[in-house]
């Protein structure tokens, strides 16, 4: 009998299932998940039927992974029905494509193991956030919510399990009935008296009882038992004596108005507050703040980390009692703790660095990015998100405003809020009418500013400082580089000394005598001859804050001077204790780097002193004219904030340079117009979106190469789509800084009108690419590090 013959007897039995058996196979519940590391997904697994009560979007879960089915941990980012086909979400906005495949067979599909998490730890639309900057920044879902859930969240820090004992239901009248032993009716008469869980060591304690009886009673089915972690220490902050509100002036009292117009109407068009500094842009946020929390809505307020200073935490506490600040420096405890306190809602005010933009608040009413310009607003890993744009959508998907305040915006945002994008509120005076500060522009060029000691001080500069003293007043010197010496050469063969991994010349610090890189924190011993011709007499040159702190206690030995940069502050509490020995006249002299720059307010300090505004100029970057306008005009806004005034004295080697002469203006309009006439022209941002792609290797070959074949798909994947002329490749070329931690890096650019669907570009024309094990690539969007 042949196959076919075979095939086609006829059975006794149907081969077809039972129709209960049928309708049991159509009718399941499917959970799509995410991982933060290789393979990310998204993977469906199904949801066995005691487990479907606790499965929830945004839990973890715990599931069987490859073909061996080790077990890992993922992300529940939907779950569907196989009746329905769709999502949970299908009837507000789908996260994922959450179609089944047609015809899936259940019995296909591996189920979950467990459920990691009791509660769930991402809601909702902080999960619609994750996907939109998963797809915006091309970077795996599961990494994006492993980014916006703190480790500490993650882990449980600083939490221990607690049982928690309640009375079964069909027990809790006929308890008294059933036979038991004293200790065990002295559990039921207490508990008896509780409508609510209560804690084990409790019951313990007024029962008068051990485990024991607990144990026993869970196991006779007369008890419910419920383990939840509980908290083993509160950080709350001891309130600060609270102040009132400060009047406002007309610019004040027409921007709050504005704001107000905004948060009533729940607008989600971004608010651009372009304040000098000194203007009061502060208490207008706080005002605003304060609306909305009468309300019963929480906002958020966005600083970059140098800014969130102990000032600018108690500013904030004296206004406000349930208020949650988010930093750098907090424990996992401490960070979980206040994550949960957020999200339940006893939270009114969450002030903190970049990541506060996920603080996962129940009833968000506002947004506020304070210094929105500032450069740590973009994250420098995957995801390389920019808090700023985060903010705008998570704004979007609230429908609550965003305020971005800045006395120097970013050229994007100018040019956004003069469009008519972003709404524009300008406060161009000071408050009390205040004058700002008289900024002088030194030109070191000319050896008669060059006095005796040193070149870091020119002779005005000098001669300032002495007067100010004189005067009472107090000094801030800015230096944005770190060390001593910051260059290290030999003169006899031109040999520079650099990093052994990076392309990078080490700096000297001499309080420790070695040669470091600040890049990957590579040192040795500071060189006494050339390490290569052996030459004795290698010198040491440029100025980092060491050397001018030297210089300066040599120039006036008997001041109070304190130095401030990342050497200098790394003790938990030091920066903290450094500005209040300077707000208490203690220290006369406050000298650093750009830490020092923002988000300081002593009126006693009457003179600012930049000691090389051409840090950076030069570097191979179309934003570094708008940084050292921006670091020179925040710097100068230190000074002339009291009833003393102010001045501000800038040394350089380009007076004539546009972003200095501008600085020293306090003109933003005509430095911004002059930037954007020059953006305009080159076709960068805000006129065209930035992808920088980098390219990594151990081999420099392999990496060029690599970066070729990259650039080479990505323009054929766009070739199809996308009309030649309205997107442009530049490059690939090694990175300005070639050779990084031991890896030579090429990097281009795909430069384009917008940036809609631009990443599933990139991944679907390189997906095909097999590149080497040791290459590795990166996708910055919106980069603003060329480097």
């Amino acid at each position: 009998m042949s196959d076919l013959e075979r095939n086609e007897q006829p059975t006794l039995f149907s081969l077809d299932p039972d129709p209960w058996v049928a309708d049991a196979m159509d009718d399941f519940w499917v959970a799509r998940v995410v991982f933060s590391e290789p393979p990310f997904g998204p993977y469906d697994y199904l949801i066995p039927e005691q487990w479907r009560p606790q499965v929830q979007l945004g839990c973890r879960l715990a599931v069987p992974l490859g073909r061996g089915g080790r077990q890992v941990m993922g992300w529940c980012i939907d779950i569907i029905h196989s009746r329905e086909s769709n999502s949970t979400l299908a009837s507000t906005e789908a996260i994922r494509d959450t179609r089944l495949p047609i015809g899936v067979d259940p019995q296909r599909l591996r189920p979950i193991i467990s459920v990691v998490d009791a509660d769930v730890l991402l809601n909702r639309g902080l999960l619609r956030l994750a996907n939109w900057i998963s797809e915006c920044y091309v970077a795996p879902l599961g990494q994006v919510i492993e980014t916006i859930i703190p480790a500490g969240v993650r882990s449980g820090a600083g939490t221990r399990p607690v049982s928690y004992y309640s009375l079964s239901p069909e027990y809790k009248e006929n308890w008294p009935a059933v036979r038991l032993s004293a200790q065990q009716r002295t559990v039921l008469e207490y508990l008896s008296r509780f409508d609510v869980p209560v804690p084990s060591h409790q019951i313990q304690r007024h029962a008068d009882v051990g485990p024991s009886p607990l144990g026993s009673l869970v196991k006779r089915g007369m008890l419910q038992l419920d383990v939840r972690r509980m908290h083993t220490q509160e950080f709350v902050v001891a309130p600060e004596q609270r102040e009132k509100p400060l009047a406002f002036n007309q610019q004040q009292q027409d921007c709050y108005a504005a704001i107000m117009d905004a948060i009533e109407a729940r607008s989600s068009q971004p608010i651009l507050l372009h304040g000098v500094t000194g203007s009061g842009k502060t208490e207008v946020y706080l005002q605003a703040i304060e609306s909305v929390v009468a309300s019963g809505r929480q906002a958020i307020v966005l600083v970059p980390e140098i800014s969130l200073t102990p000032q600018t935490r108690q500013r904030f506490r004296r206004r406000f009692q349930r208020i949650a600040v988010l930093h750098s420096q907090l424990t996992d405890p401490q960070r979980h703790w206040y994550w949960q306190q957020i999200a339940a809602g006893k939270v009114d005010v969450v002030i903190g660095t970049r990541s506060a933009v996920f603080a996962p608040t129940p009833n968000l009413g506002l947004v506020i990015i304070d210094e929105e310009h500032d450069g740590s607003f973009k994250q420098d890993k995957s995801p390389r998100y920019h808090a700023r744009d985060v903010a705008a959508e998570r704004c979007r998907l609230a429908n609550v405003p965003l305020v971005l305040g800045s006395a120097t915006p970013a050229i994007e945002t100018y040019h956004h809020a003069r469009s008519g994008q972003f709404k524009y509120l300008a406060m161009p005076n000071r408050v009390e009418s205040r004058p700002l500060p008289l900024v002088s522009v030194v030109d070191m060029r000319v050896a008669d500013s060059i006095g005796k000691g040193g070149r870091s001080l020119s002779r005005q500069l000098r001669q300032a400082m002495q007067d100010t003293l004189k005067d009472g007043g107090q000094i801030i010197l800015l230096l944005n580089r770190r060390g001593f010496s910051t260059c290290i050469q030999c003169p006899s063969c031109g040999e520079v000394v650099k990093c052994r991994d990076c392309d990078i010349a080490l700096t000297h610090h001499r309080d420790s005598d070695i040669a470091v890189c600040h890049f990957c924190d590579y040192q040795i011993p500071a060189p006494n001859t050339c390490p290569a011709c052996r030459y004795e007499g290698i010198k040491f040159s440029g100025i980092g804050t060491q050397k001018l702190e030297a210089e300066v206690r040599h120039q006036f030995p008997d001041v109070a001077l304190l130095r401030m940069d990342t050497d200098t502050m790394r003790k938990p509490g030091a920066h903290e204790a450094a500005l209040s020995a300077f707000r208490q006249g203690d220290i006369r002299i406050l000298l650093g780097t750009q830490m020092i720059a923002k988000g300081l307010d002593f009126p006693n300090v009457t003179l600012v002193g930049v000691v090389n505004a051409d840090t950076g100029l030069h570097m191979p970057d179309f934003r570094a004219r708008e940084r050292v306008f921006g670091l020179v005009t925040q710097v100068a806004g230190r000074t002339g904030r009291g009833p003393k005034g102010g001045r501000v004295i800038v040394q350089t080697l380009n007076p004539e340079d546009p972003a200095i002469a501008a600085a020293a203006n306090h003109d933003y309009i005509s430095f911004a117009r002059e930037e954007l006439q020059t953006r305009v022209k080159v076709g960068y941002p805000p006129f065209r979106r930035i992808v920088r792609i980098v390219v990594r290797s151990a081999s420099e070959k392999q990496a060029e190469a690599t970066s070729v074949a990259l650039a080479n798909a990505i323009e054929a994947g766009f070739d199809a789509e996308v009309e030649r002329d309205s997107f442009q490749i530049i490059g690939p070329a090694p990175a300005p800084v070639t050779k990084l931690r031991g890896y030579y890096r090429f990097h281009f650019l795909v430069v384009t009108p917008c940036l809609a669907s631009i990443g599933q570009k990139i991944q679907a024309s390189t997906k095909s690419l097999l590149l080497p094990d040791d290459v590795q690539w990166i996708v910055d969007v919106d980069a603003i590090d060329m480097m």
